[in-house]
């Protein structure tokens, strides 16, 4: 049995239909597992149907916030660069309320939003922030509800631009993202050599 989803003990104990359903969120392959199926083994098939924007955005919707914003800054630090001399306000941002989730670390990525210019993807990241507790934003906005599943779709659209920008290693690419997205499903960092990825198989 492949090992490559098994403890991923950061996600919710909940059928992954339930994670998608609550994100406002479907797959666009017809699953075969019955509708109480986990996480594990929901990813396990559609690893098998070889349906891997459908792994990315189930994993989206089964990363805690900050897991899932963390996620998604890796994907932008992979055709940004690195930080300090490669930083977007926004990247930045996010990455600060990452290591510490304050109230005033949200409001700081949220603003970086409209600031930001016309062709800067890594406002994903900030409005990952910015919805990460379900709501509009901090202060008169905690009060409103964002859009289902709000969180959980730019973290998605951060991991399908950075795809966007490997088209000369784009499937080694995207079993890199996956990896990443369980790694830190089972409470790792997230830095995976791109050599490794995909690399688990069945015993």
């Amino acid at each position: 049995m492949s090992e490559r989803f098994a403890d991923m003990v950061k996600v919710p104990q909940v059928p992954a239909a339930r994670m998608l359903a609550d994100a406002n969120a479907r797959l666009s392959v017809k699953l075969d597992a019955p509708a109480s199926a986990a996480l594990d083994t929901v990813l396990a098939e559609l690893d098998e149907k070889e349906a891997f924007i459908d792994m990315l955005r189930l994993l989206g919707v089964a990363l805690p916030p900050r897991e899932r914003v963390w996620w998604s800054c890796l994907a932008a630090r992979d055709y940004i660069g690195e930080a300090p001399d490669n930083n977007t306000p926004s990247l930045a941002a996010s990455e600060e309320w990452v290591f510490r989730p304050t109230p005033e670390n949200r409001e700081k990525a949220g603003e970086t939003i409209d600031l930001a210019e016309p062709d800067d993807e890594t406002v994903n990241c900030a409005m990952g922030v910015l919805y990460s507790e379900g709501t509009l934003g901090t202060g008169d906005l905690e009060n409103i509800p964002s859009p289902p599943g709000a969180a959980e779709t730019v973290a998605f659209a951060m991991n399908v631009v950075a795809m966007d920008n490997h088209e000369g290693d784009f499937d080694a690419y995207v079993q890199l993202l996956i990896d990443r997205g369980v790694d830190i499903a089972r409470g790792g960092n997230g830095k995976l050599d791109r050599e490794d990825a995909g690399s688990e198989t069945e015993e």
